[in-house]
């Protein structure tokens, strides 16, 4: 409430709010003061990790204000049976219940719970029935018409199957809009859009009820009713969710249960179909394998060459493989698809925010490392303390010292999530999302109680470019070639670089060490041995669902720090890698921003030397080409050559692109009115470029941009 009169004073993000909902909302709030998520949530931390919430450091407001979920529900299932198939499961569950059994009264309330919510689902159905037919009235004969179509597909979905593809859309929309209100939600995702939806497209097609055309016009209406949906977010949430995203994901393409190519001619209408809309929502991921259909690769290509950052790409080769190892079954990783921003899951099947949980800030847990276990930017203690810099001999003591700092943060985090996890659990059950995820009707049990079939989650690891950068930095110049004293470098931090030897000094650290995205083992191998850390530390603690049901129960490592690499780099002091106080970090795992001089071909050799296949909350990076290097047929076959290349022999498992020029970029923050339409990728999502910050608008602008 706060920051009611601020929201249209915004940087980015900015919301316009009349003065009437302001005071109804004054009127309203002394109620929710202490009954929302954020206050029981706040009251579950214990003391003990208070330190981290008061500075922000895990990033955790958007975690207790509203819902995260990636995910996607069952929309094959709920197409098939209809709401009334879930319902009558629901029925038979509660009425086989043993209520001596005390476990049975918490199954027996859910299932109540689910029987009200689709009751209230078929309602909201109504409404647009009865609006429908009431516009109908006073319409024009052609408006007539469609509207009393309308009606007649609402009467019918979601509560029952559907018959036609117009009834699967509409169904589709109603789940996928009624989620959002459920849970104040992002990252519910249309899942594997192209194979659920196609035998629907087929059979139409060929009983002469649509056209492709009719198809078309179907999904772009669906596209921009997506991007309708939005949510308010607070200021500090919106540092690392610039540009209103969703994160609603459609992921068409990949395989199917049996190994085969799994493009259909769906898949290419919806291609056909985003080009058309050319919007920042839905996220649009085409699943990559060996033996993609190449045409579909081509016209993946041509849609990217448009310009607003989609589609991306994941690597089924990678993906796949990574799955089964933490226990998921064959078929089911066959099924993946993407829920989020480049985040993948099984869906119908995996638990609540199996991403985007707290966010480690490798960089400023460099300069913790470096300064005794203490915050330099707050002055707080974070760690017990391992050694100040200043008194380090060789590289191999900061590397110990590192190892045991990562270690105490992370373990601080998990109590971090387990509280807030816990709060959710109790406070916000997310009824309508559970009865559409197996298997929480055949548990009587909500997501958060361990109802769905897999449960993994992964919190988002930020600035590894600049860790490595900073690595390579300090062993080169400090430890083995010594032109740089412990004491001198670190005055040299604290002051930003001022001065005239502060500047030479970061001048040495910018051009002579080596950097990541160089395909220099120097810097790539420093990264991926700290990064190991992590991934061994975290593995170590279970969620709060671990035991009670799903496969999994664990945590594994993520990339995918959509905008927070600003939002976390204006509370990070000047790093070792020369970056001055308070700017961005690098995004995902892409290089520092002008770091990379080798070319694309050696930046995908370095991302490839992450440990990919334990980095299975995704490995996001990101990409910049200027349009005109695409601009030939043979220069479109050079890149699908480097993504083969990538995929097949480097096994990368995410890459997008941003097909803009840096001057259109200069020229759309200098004359905004001239671009209004200008959508740029951020990070795992698509925005508009005028509603982003002018931080992010900067560090979009200042990324490197390659030739192909």
């Amino acid at each position: 409430m706060n920051e009611l009169d601020l929201f249209e004073k915004r940087d980015g993000d900015v919301f316009y709010i009349t003065e009437e909902t302001k005071e109804e909302s004054r009127k309203l709030a002394p109620f929710w003061e202490n009954n929302n998520l954020r206050a029981r949530a706040g009251a579950m931390l214990p003391d003990e990790v208070q330190v981290y919430m008061e500075t922000g450091f895990f990033g955790m407001e958007g975690k207790m204000n509203s819902g995260d979920a990636h995910l996607a529900v069952n929309y094959q299932k709920v197409l098939e049976l209809g709401l009334v198939g879930f319902e009558e499961r629901t029925r038979q569950a509660k009425a086989n219940l043993d209520l001596t059994d005390p476990a049975s009264i918490d199954k027996y309330h859910f299932y109540d719970s689910i029987l009200i919510t689709i009751d209230a689902v078929k309602t909201y159905a109504d409404r647009f029935v009865a609006l429908a037919k009431e516009m109908a009235e006073t319409a024009t004969a052609k408006r007539r018409k469609e509207l009393l179509e309308i009606a007649e597909i609402c009467e019918r979905v979601p509560y029952y199957p559907v018959r036609t593809f117009a009834e699967a859309v509409q169904s589709v929309w109603f789940i996928q809009c009624i989620l959002q209100i459920e849970s104040n939600g992002h990252s519910l995702s249309y899942g594997r859009f192209d194979q659920y939806m196609y035998p629907y497209v087929k059979a139409d097609l060929e009983a002469g009820r649509e056209t492709e055309d009719s198809i078309v016009e179907r999904l772009t209406n669906l596209w921009i009713k997506t991007l309708t949906i939005n949510k308010v977010r607070s200021q500090a949430h919106t540092f690392s969710s610039a540009g209103s995203p969703l994160y609603q994901n459609v992921t068409i393409g990949g395989q199917t249960r049996d190994k085969k190519d799994a493009v259909n001619p769906l898949s290419f209408l919806v291609l056909k179909s985003v080009a058309q809309t050319h919007l920042p929502q839905p996220n649009l991921t085409v699943r990559y394998h060996a033996g993609l259909n190449p045409d579909f690769m081509n016209e993946a290509i041509e849609v990217m060459k448009l310009g607003f950052g989609m589609p991306a790409f994941n690597n089924d080769e990678v993906i796949i493989p990574s799955f089964i190892n933490k226990g998921v079954a064959e078929e089911d990783a066959y099924d993946y698809s993407a829920i989020g921003c480049v985040e993948t899951a099984v869906p119908g099947k995996w638990g609540y925010r199996c991403t985007g949980m707290s966010y480690i800030n490798f960089p400023k847990i460099l300069l913790i490392t470096m300064n005794d276990g203490i915050d330099p930017t707050s002055g707080k203690r974070f760690t017990p303390g391992y050694g100040h810099f200043r008194d380090m001999k060789t590289y191999a003591e900061l590397k110990e010292a590192w190892d045991k700092n990562l270690r105490y943060l992370t373990r601080m985090s998990v109590i971090v999530e387990n509280a807030i996890d816990l709060s959710l659990e109790r406070e916000v059950p997310d009824i309508l999302c559970s009865a559409l995820t197996d298997d929480c009707i055949g548990r009587g049990k909500h997501l958060k109680e361990g109802g769905a079939v897999y449960d993994y989650i992964s919190g988002l690891q930020v600035g590894i470019a600049k860790l490595s950068d900073s690595l390579a930095a300090l062993k080169k110049l400090v430890f083995e070639e010594k032109r740089l004293a412990t004491d001198e470098l670190w005055e040299a931090l604290q002051s930003d670089y001022a001065g005239e030897r502060g500047e030479e000094i970061r001048q040495m650290l910018i051009n002579d060490a080596p950097k990541y995205g160089n395909d220099d083992d120097y810097a790539d191998s420093l990264v991926c041995e700290c990064y190991d850390v992590y991934v061994d530390e975290i593995a170590k603690y279970p969620n709060t669902r671990y035991g009670r049901g799903p496969i999994g129960g664990i945590r594994y490592s993520g990339t995918s720090s959509i905008s927070a690499n600003v939002g976390q780099g204006r509370g990070t002091l000047a790093t070792p890698d020369g970056r001055h106080a308070g700017t961005p970090l690098a995004e995902g795992c892409s290089p520092s921003h002008n770091m990379d001089k080798k070319g694309p071909t050696s930046v995908l050799k370095s991302v490839s030397k992450l440990p990919t296949q334990e980095i299975v909350g995704g490995v996001l990076l990101n990409q910049k080409v200027n349009p005109q290097t695409l601009a030939k047929e043979e220069d479109k076959q050079k890149l699908i050559a480097l993504l083969r290349t990538f995929f097949n022999r480097l096994h990368g498992y995410h890459i997008q692109y941003n097909v803009v020029s840096k001057e259109t970029l200069i020229d759309a923050q200098k004359h905004p009115e001239k671009h209004r339409d200008l959508i740029v990728r951020v990070a795992g999502y698509s925005a508009f470029f005028n509603d982003l910050s002018k931080a992010t608008q900067d560090d979009i602008i200042a990324r490197t941009e390659h030739s192909i």
